[in-house]
């Protein structure tokens, strides 16, 4: 379930480097919040220059259009830090230590594997829309105001990327909890019981939230 986990850290080399990729999850993260906020100003001025003026904001689909990779794919990797992702919390915390691990592992090493088919499908996407010769770099634009494609199709590998390492570290982690039988791996998403889950959520709403 969204929201419903912790990861844990240390002073250890993958803890550092789970810290270091988070940071950048964050400002992609924010990025989307941004586009997100962005489009609605954006829908303000249109519906407003359509009311006041007969002029909607030109472009206004066009725009929706390029930010739609923003929305959808810049905070998929920081919600998969957190543990935000949907999930069968049900059947995963029926399992404990080592059993649990293995699953875990092994459905990350699945993910990582459609994220770099994901990766490939979408850069190839992106390489035919982009072009130095032709103008704006760009094979194709948009309907209304011709704005070049490929900034947007190239959202999505750059995403799936960031995606791909933060898998790949996750996948160290449950591999190190396998080898060790650690009872609580770091930089992994963790299952919080109801009392812990209650106090991050109270934290979270009064505003305190590290």
């Amino acid at each position: 379930m969204a929201g419903s986990s912790l990861v844990l850290s240390d002073d250890s080399q993958l803890s550092k480097l789970d810290q270091s990729l988070y940071r950048v999850e964050s400002v992609l993260a924010l990025v989307s919040g941004l586009a997100v906020f962005s489009l609605m100003v954006m829908a303000v001025f249109s519906v407003g220059g359509r009311n006041l003026i007969n002029q909607p904001l030109p472009g206004y689909v066009d725009w929706i259009e390029q930010a739609m990779p923003l929305i959808a794919f810049m905070g998929i990797s920081f919600a998969q830090r957190d543990g935000g992702h949907i999930r069968m919390d049900m059947l995963v915390g029926a399992l404990k230590g080592r059993s649990l691990y293995i699953v875990e592992f092994i459905t990350t090493a699945v993910i990582l594997l459609v994220m770099v088919l994901l990766v490939w499908g979408t850069w190839a996407h992106f390489d035919r829309s982009f072009d130095f010769s032709a103008p704006m770099w760009s094979r194709d634009s948009s309907m209304d105001i011709s704005l070049p494609l490929w900034p947007a199709k190239l959202l999505a590998p750059v995403a799936f990327g960031v995606l791909c390492l933060r898998l790949m570290l996750q996948l160290w982690a449950y591999g190190r909890a396998i080898l060790f039988n650690e009872s609580k791996p770091i930089a992994v998403p963790l299952v919080a019981d109801a009392a812990t889950q209650a106090a991050m959520e109270a934290e979270h709403v009064s505003g305190h939230d590290s």
